[in-house]
């Protein structure tokens, strides 16, 4: 159990390094974001797995109730991780492309085609 407690803790650092690598070698803010959202999410998945996993560990050898919360917590900030990081990014990305922030290698624009076919900005 703890190689696999290990384990987790190894691959959630590694995401979280590759989205800071994602943060400063991306060319703009659009891959930024999908770099550093995917990675940190990832990242902070497999770390909450990790702690999950020693607080039942540690629930099952010892019986203490402080040890079961601690594993609802982790569980209850992931969902909350799930949620959250992902509408972020979106609403970043999306007052980026309002303030006039185009992708760098962007080939075509859906979003700006689909807002001078309706005339104007979408809310």
């Amino acid at each position: 159990m703890n190689a696999l407690i290990i384990l987790f803790l190894i691959v959630g650092t590694l995401f979280n390094f590759l989205g800071t690598v994602a943060l400063y070698r991306f060319p703009d803010v659009y891959t930024r974001l999908h770099g550093t959202t995917k990675c940190t999410t990832f990242g902070s998945i497999f770390t909450s797995a990790a702690v999950v996993l020693f607080a039942l560990q540690k629930l099952a050898s010892s019986g203490e109730g402080r040890f079961g919360t601690l594993a609802v917590h982790a569980v209850i900030a992931v969902a909350a991780l799930l949620i959250t990081n992902p509408t972020g990014a979106h609403a970043i990305a999306r007052a980026a492309h309002r303030s006039g922030i185009m992708p760098k290698f962007a080939v075509v624009d859906r979003l700006a085609e689909d807002q001078k076919k309706k005339g104007g900005v979408s809310a």
